[in-house]
């Protein structure tokens, strides 16, 4: 191929459709630049068409065939529920479409350029879109690199047969798994087996070689523990995973647990891998843009790279893969090519797992804390002494609080239980701004809500909630 110097001009070139590139893309546009946004396959990326949107549509649907046999409870009387999922299926796509087709109207209305193809750098200034036979050459002021990422399956991972499956498989099946073995510790794996039990599967998870428990604060994992127990969820712990073998429709995977051997048999095994990048074809090397030894770009905390003009946003940069990491750089890069003093600081950047029930973690946990010198307190409301939740019938889970001592300001926050994904915004907001607990403790909360049982933790740390008897009312001190 010979590349001439006729090239197309343009402000600035955002590669990959995904949530950090279409949010760059619009954040530009808005703030006055001429936008050309390259996605090689659909727009949405990988989160919308095959990981998050997907995954969070299955989870969904446990909950409602969870909520739907405990109807009983609520005097709702009618047959036996079933699902169905090749209708299932058919919903996924139509609200994927859906949500597909709104970003599309969103680029069209902000007079974004749409380019589909594979792009590359060429130079500091210039890349090449190639699509099938077509090939152009554009000249850019800035560019922001969105193209996301791969499951790195591990080494025994063997694509022997469909009953094999990754992040973005796992949401595709056409039948239950009479019997599941999950590979991870991490919230995709939690958020799929609880899924899948709920549906009918027997799961088994198998953690990792070295992981004893899962990444969350030491109280959620021994709460997990009872949780997954009480659903027959079983966990095989640090595991050295030697191999994978297929035979009959079963799959067995050998393992070594604390200098034993062992198998275990499934019907289908999901792997849920860590991610990397997508930066083998970009030709970083050809233009100066420095990668870590795992490939990652180097970024600063306005997402630009060693080449100041050129930006990378989302699973291609260090850190969390994560949608709300990706969404926010592709905001600061788009807001740092207009000048505006932006910056990302993921301090205390959300974790949270659509189980059954929800999780949601920000800022340190509490052995964090205390690796990092803090004397803290802490403060404990369960759900099963909040009003809304026991007329709910959700009272599995607490609220946890995290809190220094010296300064009286919130050091992090933990939830399991119904409607911790949404309260932990909450939490956050209070986090970002330092708050004490007294910030907290002032406002009015909603009766009966779960809220009241992030007022119950603050309060939980001085000794004053309400609704935990007197004997129970001791903060937890660590002195470091």
């Amino acid at each position: 191929m010979v590349v001439g110097e006729l090239a197309h001009e343009r402000d600035v070139i955002v590669i990959g459709g995904g949530p950090g590139g279409y949010h760059a893309a619009i954040r530009a546009a808005q703030l006055g630049r001429n936008v050309t946004l390259v996605e090689q396959d659909q727009l949405g990326g990988i989160c919308l068409n095959k990981g998050c949107i997907p995954s969070k549509i299955l989870t969904q649907s446990a909950e409602k065939f969870t909520s739907f046999q405990e109807g009983e409870n609520w005097g709702l009387e009618g047959g036996n529920i079933s699902l169905n999922l090749n209708k299932l299926q058919e919903y996924k796509q139509k609200k994927i479409k859906q949500l597909r087709a709104g970003i599309e109207a969103l680029c069209q209305a902000n007079k974004i350029e749409v380019l589909n193809g594979s792009a590359f750098f060429l130079s500091e200034d210039k890349i090449g879109i190639e699509k099938g036979d077509q090939f152009d050459v554009f000249r850019f002021q800035n560019a922001i690199i969105a193209t996301g990422g791969r499951p790195e399956k591990p080494l025994w991972f063997k694509e022997i047969s469909e009953l094999v499956l990754d992040q973005h498989s796992i949401s595709n099946l056409s039948e239950i798994p009479d019997k599941l073995l999950i590979y991870g510790s991490d919230y995709i794996a939690l958020e799929i087996g609880m899924a899948y039990q709920a549906l009918g599967s027997n799961v088994t998870l198998i953690l990792e070689d070295g992981r004893e428990d899962f990444d969350f604060d030491h109280s959620i994992c021994r709460e997990l523990k009872r949780i997954l127990k009480k659903k027959k969820i079983d966990i095989v712990r640090n595991s050295d995973v030697l191999g994978l073998q297929h035979n009959e429709g079963m799959l067995t995977v050998t393992f070594e647990s604390k200098g034993k051997r062992d198998t275990i048999s499934g019907t289908h095994i999901f792997v849920s891998s860590p991610i990397r990048p997508n930066t083998d074809q970009l030709g970083l090397s050809r233009i100066g843009v420095e990668q870590c030894e795992a490939g990652f770009i180097k970024v600063d905390s306005q997402s630009r790279t060693t080449q100041k003009h050129i930006f990378a946003v989302g699973d291609v940069t260090e850190g969390p893969a994560l949608a709300v990491k990706a969404i926010k750089q592709g905001k600061t890069a788009a807001e740092a090519i207009a000048g505006i003093k932006s910056e990302s600081d993921f301090h205390f950047i959300p974790i949270a797992a659509h189980t059954q029930p929800p999780i949601a973690s920000a800022g340190l946990t509490e052995q964090e804390a205390i690796n990092m010198g803090y004397d803290i307190e802490i403060g404990v409301s369960s759900l099963s002494a909040n009003g809304f939740s026991t007329l709910s019938g959700t009272k599995d889970g607490f609220i946890k609080v995290i809190s220094c001592r010296k300064k009286q300001v919130l050091l992090g926050i933990h939830m399991i239980g119904s409607g911790a994904i949404e309260l932990i915004s909450a939490g956050i907001t209070a986090l970002e701004m330092g708050a004490r607990d007294e910030d907290l403790i002032f406002p009015n909360y909603p009766h009966p809500s779960i809220n009241e049982g992030l007022l119950e933790a603050v309060e939980a740390l001085k000794n004053l909630a309400v609704h935990i008897p007197p004997q129970r009312k001791k903060t937890q001190k660590v002195k470091v």
